[in-house]
This record gives structure tokens, sequence and C-alpha cells, in this order.
């Protein structure tokens, strides 16, 4: 795979590209390809097209995306499938969940040196990571009372990701293959396949992590869709409202309790949990009995295994920092040695299961 993708280079091709796209356009124009200011899984830009129909100027500003590349990567190869994230994106555009419109894929690699998918830009302002949320932006800026409101919209939110008949969506291929008893087991087994790649040991708590899942895991009532990485961050708002959810490479059929697990712990991870300078969780934010109470008043159903979903989540991202700490370019840039991220993870999950 190619190290880099000249953007200017690409640019050119794609304004061809588009001119096949669209054969009754005319003076097609491509802005440069512009990344957003925080990073992501998948390469990111921006850009704008400017053609003509008539007499008629007309304007489209949309989102590229396509795989990681480069030799390090935190996920399998697979996991970065572009046609399968466009396929998700596009059965859930008659559904109640708010995502962006897609426009085109393409699998030919020949136009740019990647496959790629092309989704509409949503406008509104999403909560950061880095500085995080809880220390400067919007939602920073907010009253107390619009933060919770922004909160119990993310959740409702979640709560009708989880009410898509996945199968009517056409999303079946997210699987699981072995029906509700093989979701934890095959979820082990993928982030078993992910920290394979450190080649090294797994560390005694993630180990022993491993072993509680797996002794302690049950048969799901339902199955869902997850969105799987499911947090503030990857949220589009305007007017304290949910306009977009983004990102779902991490997408499967599970168990619903998982996501609203990941929901809280990555909220701790981007505020207690730092592993550098911890921080205050900004007031006004509903804490996890409230998080829990209202997505139960919306969902309609009983959360029941929130603890267990708490340490599998805890774990899972656990292991996807042990792989952020393999990459050397992180750690050059971040200056922190081995251990330095993962360490509050591994002294969460030596609460948790002590509980």
């Amino acid at each position: 795979m190619a190290q880099q993708i000249d953007l200017e280079v690409a640019r050119t091709q794609l304004e061809k590209w588009f001119a096949r796209k669209m054969p009754e356009a005319a003076d097609i124009s491509l802005s440069p390809l512009k990344p957003p200011g925080a990073g992501s899984s998948n390469e990111t830009y921006f850009l704008t097209l400017n053609w003509r129909e008539g007499q008629e100027a007309r304007t489209l500003k949309m989102v590229m995306r396509w795989p990681p590349l480069g030799d390090f990567l935190v996920f399998p190869r697979y996991a970065y499938d572009m046609s399968l994230q466009y396929r998700l994106l596009k059965g859930l555009s008659n559904t109640k969940v708010p995502v962006p419109t897609v426009h085109w894929m393409e699998e030919d690699p020949s136009v740019i040196g990647v496959p790629f998918y092309i989704m509409g830009e949503v406008n509104g302002w999403v909560p950061g990571d880095f500085p995080s949320y809880h220390v400067s932006g919007p939602l920073f800026e907010a009253s107390e009372a619009e933060r919770a409101q922004v909160w119990f919209d993310a959740v409702e939110t979640l709560a009708r990701i989880h009410e898509v008949d996945w199968q009517e969506a056409g999303l079946d291929f997210l699987g699981p293959k072995t029906g509700n008893q093989g979701f934890i087991e095959s979820q082990i087994a993928y982030y078993d396949e992910v920290f394979a790649q450190n080649g090294e040991p797994m560390p005694p708590i993630l180990a022993k992590t491993r072993e509680w899942l797996l002794q302690n895991s049950f048969t799901p009532k339902r199955l869902s869709l997850c969105w799987g990485d499911t947090r503030l961050g990857n949220m589009v708002f305007r007017d304290n409202q949910v306009v977009a959810v983004l990102d779902w490479e991490m997408a499967c059929i599970g168990d619903p309790e998982s996501d609203l697990a990941w929901f809280a712990h990555i909220d701790w991870t981007t505020s207690g949990g730092r592993p550098v300078a911890p921080i205050d969780r900004l007031a006004g934010l509903p804490d996890v009995a409230a998080t829990i109470a209202h997505y139960e008043k919306t969902s309609g159903r009983k959360v029941e295994n929130f603890h267990y979903y708490d340490v599998f989540a805890a774990y899972r991202l656990a292991i996807l920092f042990t792989r952020i700490e393999q990459d050397e370019k992180y750690l050059t840039r971040s200056g922190r040695p081995k251990g330095v991220i993962t360490g509050p993870h591994f002294a969460k999950l030596e609460r948790l299961l002590a509980a």
C-alpha cells in the first residue's frame, strides 16, 4: 500500500473522476483537500466541489475518507473496509439515526491510490478530545443546563441506534454469525487478534480480565445495532442536539449495553482517567447513574449488566492503547514512554475486578 498520497495530485485526479460521475456538470473545480483539526482512524479530508448545470452554479461541501496509510495500524487491515462503512451509512440513511449523506463509493484504487467514499459535510460542532471538551470548546462554554441537554440527547441518540431494525436496513453483514450466545466470545476473539499484532505477551491484568470476561459471559437478551465507538467526540451537535453520528468503524451487531458502557468509559478517559493531569468532569454533565436511568427511560429497557460491560470497555480500550504504544511515531511525538496511557486503564480494571 502507498505510504502517502500527494493531495494535489489526488485533487486533480478527483476532478476528472467527478467529471465521469457527473456528466451533466460543466466547469468542475475542486478545492484543496483539508484534514480536520483532530486525528481520525481513517484518513479524513474536507473538500468543496463547484460546478455548473446549465446557467446555474452549484456547490457541495463534502468529506472524503480512505483507509489509513503506512505500515502501523491499530486494528487489523481488513477492519478498514471502506465499502462496508459506505454500506452501513447507506443502510442507516432511511432510519431515525442521523448520519451524513453518502454520495459515492469508489473501490478502484487506481483513482487516487486507495478505495474511498465521499459523504456530505454536516454543519455543527463536535466536542473535542484534544483538548478535552471538559476544559475548552462549546460544551465547556455552555451553561450547566445546556451541557445536560447535550448529554441526554446523545443518550437518546444511542437508544435510537439500538432500535434500528438492522435486518430490514440490510446490516446483516455486521454479524455475529453465531447468534446471541456468541457475541462476547466473538468480541474477545477479535481483540485477541488486535493485541496479537503487538508480538509480545499480554500484561497480567489484561490476561486476568480476559479470563474474567469469558468466565462471566452470558447470553444477551437481545441483539441490536451497536455503534461501537460511542462517544461525544463522534457526534455533531447543533442547537444542543445530535445532527450526525460519525465513525462507525467499530460497529457490530451485539448487546446494546456494551455501547452504553463504552460511552461512559470514554467520558472517564477524557477526564478523571487521563494518564497525565486528570481533570474533573464538567459540572452539569449527568453521572453514570443518571445516564443509565435516562437510557432506560428512553429505550424502555432495564440495564442489567453495566458492570460487566464497564469491565469490557476498559479492557477493549486498554488493548487499543497497547497498540498505540507500539507506534514509535506516537511515542516520539508525545514524549511518553510505554505504560503511560495504559496505566489508568490497568488500574481501573484492577478496581473493577475487585468490586
